[in-house]
């Protein structure tokens, strides 16, 4: 018995440690040069900018040698310093569009999370969340079609809510906003008129409301002004307390809460049909998803790199940094997801990012041979495994708990002896 013990360890070690023969040695991009300091550039989207922000930390407590000083400028901002290759990369909410890539040739979308926008509310008179509105009257609020809180298409929805004689005050983004054309993309498909008269964009010709820069922005508009509703990011709507209203499905069967299901909801089954890194995402979407559960508001958010970063970085060594930090945010960076309430990236959306960064090269050469498995997805030992074999190896846990751990391994068919 206990050679067989013996033997079980042994091997599940050399499975932990080791990688697979048949793996590609370099599975994983290099690590940046300790030796070397590193200061990185970005710059784009709010809407991720919690989850981004929380990364910069994160990263740097493992690599403190690597600093990225990210500006939460908007979209636009973003894509317009990508195309004046000003930052290393760029974020963006809204998939650049085909003048944009004609701009930026080599541009590589590489998802980076999954978000929500949410509709918050400064009503004194009404519970924190929980107003209800319909798809018809989201457009007809911010058309300025429907003026009053008490409207009856408002009141229909909401019994036994006071809804107060006053009139509403709307708040949009002032400056170039992937948050805008979220918000936009899905009042354009819920509403003819709207896509008629106003269309979708990062920015486009509000017919009234009050104007200001940034998810933050609005925010402060909302806040500080009653009787208002506007437009912005869900970590931002948790983070300050506001209220937020939940919003007619696109089934019409429910009014829906924007929470982490419910923006998973929205985005299951779309991973087998999405682009490669390097093709068109214009036309991608999550909005008005169909589902019962789905949250009608939901969004990729994207990191924009070029395939070949000689233009916008230092050298090579600074190159194959930002590689590295980029796949670490989409692989060991997603668990930091949902406690910002981010959806984390399903398997097969972090393959395209993973194959779109094994096509950036520096002066033509490739700087991460990367080689994914036969099922589409990495040949990666998960950090788990690897830690308890290397816990039992320096005898921090008992043969027991490892061998407690194995018996789990092998019950549930991920490690087969």
């Amino acid at each position: 018995m206990r050679k067989q013990i013996t033997s079980i360890l042994l091997i599940a070690t050399l499975v932990a440690i080791v990688p697979p023969l048949n793996a590609n040695a370099d599975s994983m991009p290099d690590a940046p040069d300790a030796n070397v300091e590193f200061n990185l550039t970005g710059a784009g989207a709010t809407f991720p900018f919690p989850l981004i922000d929380l990364w910069r930390v994160e990263y740097n407590k493992i690599y403190n040698n690597v600093n990225l000083n990210y500006q939460s400028i908007g979209s636009g901002g973003g894509i317009k310093q990508h195309i004046e290759k000003t930052v290393n990369f760029a974020a963006s909410d809204k998939p650049m569009s085909e003048k944009e890539r004609d701009l930026a040739k080599g541009t590589l979308h590489i998802p980076e999370s999954i978000g929500g926008v949410v509709l918050v509310y400064n009503l004194p008179e009404v519970p924190n969340k929980g107003l209800k509105l319909t798809a018809d009257v989201v457009a007809k609020i911010f058309l300025g079609e429907i003026t009053k809180w008490n409207d009856p298409a408002i009141a229909a929805e909401n019994p036994g809510l006071n809804l107060p004689d006053k009139e509403i005050v709307t708040a949009h983004r002032s400056d170039g906003s992937g948050t805008t054309f979220i918000f936009t993309d899905y009042l354009t498909t819920v509403s003819p008129k709207w896509d008629e008269q106003i269309g979708k964009g990062k920015s486009v010709p509000w017919p009234s409301g009050l104007a200001a820069a940034g998810n933050e922005g609005v925010a402060g508009i909302v806040k500080s002004t009653a009787y208002s509703i506007g437009y912005i990011e869900l970590a931002y709507a948790f983070q300050t307390g506001m209220s937020f209203a939940f919003i007619e499905n696109a089934d019409k069967s429910a009014f829906i809460e924007p929470t982490l299901d419910s923006i998973s909801a929205a985005s299951s089954g779309v991973a087998n049909s999405l682009p490669a890194a390097e093709e068109s995402w214009v036309g991608v979407s999550l909005v008005n998803a169909p589902g019962s559960d789905s949250y009608p508001l939901a969004s990729f958010t994207y990191l924009l790199v070029y395939d070949d970063l000689k233009p916008v970085t230092k050298n090579k060594e600074q190159a194959k940094a930002v590689i590295h930090l980029i796949h670490w945010m989409i692989t060991d960076g997603q668990e930091f997801s949902s406690s910002l309430l981010y959806v984390p990236l399903a398997d097969k959306v972090k393959e395209i990012g993973k194959q779109g960064l094994s096509k950036i090269t520096y002066d033509g050469e490739v700087l991460w041979d990367y080689q994914a498995s036969a099922d589409g997805g990495a040949l990666e030992i998960p950090k788990w495994i690897r830690d308890n074999a290397k816990w039992w190896s320096e005898g921090l846990i008992t043969d027991q708990d490892y061998i407690n751990g194995l018996q789990f391994l092998i019950k549930e068919g991920i490690l087969k002896v």
